[in-house]
């Protein structure tokens, strides 16, 4: 199923075609349908106009993502759509909805220190501020819109790229250098100061013209709001130029001590011994301006030090204030007395539960009770008759005692023999022997 997330996977530069949604070649219905204008409102049809819009709406973000470009124009969009010849009505109502005038953006933030954006970003177009007037809402083809979804996600994709630079060891940083850091982001300059509206709009950025120079200062954290540039700012930030200034300054002069240094040593090669001597000399006085620079950046670069650790000796101070803040708050009803007092009852509780435990291990006797020594004594006499009295043991040991069967009552052996002889009569061949029941029966002949 399509989706503009699949979309804007899709490599630029590509046949548009074959980056849009299935239908679009697939159902004529339903494209002849998504290519017919809005209603006039949405009270008139909803469902009608929110199938459109959100089908449209999709798309075009989707495809300006891919493009990655936040300003758009509906004649680029036009051109993008375009379907056997046609292009969608409805894109007008989408972008009305969707997108922003550039100038209404940059209206509604302080955009005072983009002195080249006046007449280009502030002057509203005089077509669309006529077309207002007489009460035409249609967009102008040249008119530039923001797209504020895809200006927030690239606003914090600068932020971002920000964080995880050397730039990000003080807030404050020239304008030029936060340009050049954003090149492969912003793809143009209109874009990089878009963003950075974006930024001051979500207060996580600043702007200030100092000396002539923009400088932009950056909140601290990600969810933290900047805080207004102040004259320690504006130190730092001169004393960081000043280090990055000598720092170039004493490469330069590296690179000339070294030149001096080669051109002496062609001159003495070249026999030429004045020269080498001009040479070294003025190799020497190289040498001891790179010193006193150094000197001089080795005091700018502890004073930025210093600033920096005192820095972060106030935010552990802060650290700390809000926590003592903090857990004195919430040792507010919090007393020895009443410490010692919740312990008691605790203790008190835990005594009283031991006491229902051991009551109800004790069980109900119903109200009988023995004598333990009465029935000890009795059952010692009970044993002691056992042992006098002889065990019953059969004869026969392989027989199988039955404790809990009726007795039999004894049969004698004449009883035997004489059942024995009816059973031999009544058959008719067998014949009983006279010595003894339990012989074996041999048959009659």
């Amino acid at each position: 199923m399509w989706s503009p997330e699949r979309e804007a996977e899709a490599p630029a530069g590509g046949d548009p075609a074959g980056l849009l949604p299935p239908e679009w070649e697939e159902d004529e219905e339903r494209m002849s349908f998504l290519f017919s204008a809005f209603k006039r409102s949405r009270e008139v049809n909803s469902t009608d106009w929110d199938s459109k819009m959100g089908f449209w709406a999709p798309l075009v973000l989707s495809h300006s993502r891919r493009q990655g470009v936040v300003r758009l124009r509906l004649r680029d969009l036009q051109e993008a759509f375009q379907r056997k010849g046609s292009v969608p009505p409805g894109i007008e109502t989408v972008l009305r909805g969707e997108l922003q005038r550039e100038s209404d953006f940059m209206a509604s933030v302080d955009s005072s220190w983009i002195s080249w954006g006046v007449g280009v970003f502030l002057l509203k177009p005089l077509k669309w501020t006529l077309s207002n007037m007489l009460g035409d809402n249609k967009v102008p083809a040249e008119e530039v819109l923001v797209a504020v979804e895809l200006l927030k996600e690239k606003a914090e994709e600068v932020y971002r790229l920000y964080q995880h630079s050397p730039l990000s060891s003080h807030p404050v940083v020239a304008l030029s250098e936060l340009s050049t850091l954003c090149a492969n982001s912003c793809p143009d300059e209109r874009t990089f100061y878009l963003v950075l509206l974006q930024l001051q709009k979500e207060k996580r950025v600043t702007v200030l013209e100092q000396n002539g120079e923009k400088i932009v200062k950056f909140a601290r954290g990600p969810h933290a709001k900047v805080s207004p540039v102040n004259d320690v700012d504006v130190g730092v930030y001169q004393l960081m130029q000043s280090e990055q200034l000598l720092s170039r300054k004493v490469e330069s002069l590296s690179q000339e001590a070294e030149r001096c240094k080669e051109e002496a040593r062609r001159a003495c090669r070249a026999g030429k011994k004045q020269l080498a001597l001009r040479s070294l000399k003025a190799k020497q006085r190289t040498e001891k301006r790179i010193e006193a620079l150094h000197a001089k950046l080795d005091t700018v670069q502890g004073i930025l030090d210093r600033i920096y650790a005192s820095q972060t000796d106030q935010m552990v101070f802060n650290a700390y204030q809000a926590g003592v803040g903090a857990l004195k708050l919430s040792m507010k009803d919090v007393t020895v007395e009443k410490a010692e007092s919740l312990v008691d009852q605790i203790q008190e509780l835990c005594d009283t539960q031991d006491e229902v435990s051991q009551t109800l291990a004790g069980g109900v006797t119903n109200g009988l009770d023995f004598d333990s020594e009465e029935l000890e004594k009795e059952l010692d006499i009970l044993l002691q008759d056992t042992t006098k009295e002889p065990l019953d043991l059969p004869d026969n040991p392989h027989e199988t005692l039955y404790t809990n069967s009726v007795p039999n009552p004894r049969i004698s052996d004449a009883e035997l023999e004489a059942e024995l002889e009816k059973l031999s009569l009544s058959e008719g061949g067998l014949v009983p022997s006279s010595k003894s029941p339990k012989r074996q029966l041999e048959p009659a002949l």
